[in-house]
């Protein structure tokens, strides 16, 4: 986690000038917001089941609720290996 706060001063940089945001909770934002989006696709169902469950839904409502979302959900893409990257580039 260290790594990505580094590699991401100057997004916390932007918001410490442009937000009321002291450089510690600017830099807590990012992280979320990173966090939010590193969720793979499976951990979102499983969030979101887990919510909307606790919000009283049944499983058919649940589930019919995380497909529709699903499509419109920024999720983490799989890990890939070096040569998967080669080849998306080369071919």
């Amino acid at each position: 986690m260290l790594e990505r706060r580094m590699s991401h001063d100057d997004l916390v940089d932007h918001l410490v000038r442009s937000t009321p945001l002291q450089r510690g909770e600017a830099a807590r934002v990012v992280l979320d917001v990173l966090a939010y989006f590193d969720e793979t696709a499976e951990e979102f169902v499983r969030r979101r089941h887990r919510e909307l469950q606790s919000g009283g839904l049944n499983n058919t409502e649940i589930f019919e609720r995380i497909a529709a979302e699903l499509p419109h959900r920024a999720v983490a893409p799989p890990e890939l290996s070096l040569r998967q990257l080669r080849r998306i580039v080369y071919g």
